[in-house]
């Protein structure tokens, strides 16, 4: 401690000095943000947020401290198909299209465009809060998280350890268990280091946590993921952010037919018949960002995927007709003049 009463810490990467003898809640104050509405780790330890008032801040701690932005109920839905909702750790949706919430051009298009998706589901990046300036607008003021379920995930994460540690800390800011979990392997392909992605996946199952698992599309790594704890099964349609759609539907086939999961496309979609195609081959649903955000008109394709996710699953469900070598007649040949 310093002869003016302060100690040394660091908050969020930032050098401070604060008054020694705060705890962690008064911290919180101090940098106008509410306890309540926070997760902190201290020194690579989650704090339970009920014990914020008792631990006091020491010389030399490090803080990390993001936003809480909490689970949701999921929304009314009265349109079609009503009675062909899905389901994932023991919630129900109606709606088959998630959506991503980086890359909008502003918090209100984001909003927009979910809202013209019919989204129940969105996913969000666990972030630190900005302690310079803590009313920075938040996703949740546009957003609202008790209509719309939040679907953390690990976006950015190459390494299992740094995967369990954010969600960790979103389970104390949110009381999530449902997450998504992605571990990255390279930044070029942003393709799943399945090693990783196998042992944190079994680590956070064994946690309590509930995890949708961004994966390669390889029905023996789906498997794998079942046997360890996986509740979904997210195989890529192709890169991340590369609007290629679907490259291989034979072993997103196969995923699909090898296991009880709920299986949804995870990235490479770009746009609504690609949507329809993955929902054609049986998968449970479809998630997407930038194919909505990076599109001229955001709110447009938005609703675009919600009537090719729809059409797809619709089309799906009645069952194709056989292909052929040669053509057959629409009409009948007997009676002709």
């Amino acid at each position: 401690m310093s002869v003016d009463g302060t100690i040394a810490i660091r908050i969020n990467g930032e050098h401070r000095r604060v008054r020694a003898g705060l705890t962690l809640a008064d911290l919180a104050n101090e940098l106008g943000l509410a306890p309540e509405k926070v997760a902190v780790e201290r020194n690579l330890e989650v704090v339970p947020r009920s014990t914020l008032a008792q631990v006091r801040v020491e010389d030399g701690d490090e803080l990390e401290i993001v936003h809480f932005v909490g689970g949701g109920d999921i929304a009314a839905n009265d349109g079609w198909p009503e009675n062909d909702r899905w389901e994932v750790a023991g919630k129900r949706f109606t709606s088959r299209l998630i959506v991503g919430t980086g890359k909008y051009k502003s918090f209100e298009q984001n909003a927009a465009a979910v809202e013209a998706s019919g989204a129940e589901i969105v996913t969000v990046a666990v972030r630190r809060v900005n302690v310079s300036d803590p009313k920075a607008p938040m996703l949740t003021d546009f957003i609202d998280p008790k209509k719309i379920t939040y679907l953390p995930n690990t976006a950015g994460c190459f390494t299992g350890e740094d995967a369990i540690r954010t969600l960790r800390l979103a389970r104390e800011a949110g009381g999530w268990d449902l997450v998504k979990l992605e571990v990255l392997g390279e930044a070029k392909t942003l393709y799943p280091d399945m090693v990783e992605t196998l042992r944190a996946t079994e680590i956070l199952a064994k946690e309590g946590f509930k995890p949708m698992v961004y994966c390669v599309d390889d029905p023996i790594a789906a498997k794998r993921l079942e046997d360890v704890g996986a509740v979904a099964i997210m195989p890529l349609g192709a890169p991340i952010g590369s609007g290629l759609g679907i490259q291989n539907r034979v072993t997103i086939r196969l995923i699909v037919e090898g296991t009880k999961l709920p299986v949804l496309v995870d990235a490479g979609v770009g746009t609504a018949s690609e949507a329809a195609q993955a929902m054609e081959l049986g998968c449970t649903g479809v998630l997407m960002n930038t194919a909505i955000a990076e599109a001229k008109d955001p709110i447009l394709m938005a609703r675009a995927m919600k009537a090719g996710v729809e059409a797809g699953r619709m089309a799906y469900l009645a069952g194709r007709m056989g292909r052929r070598m040669y053509a057959d007649p629409s009409s009948p040949l007997a009676g002709l003049i």
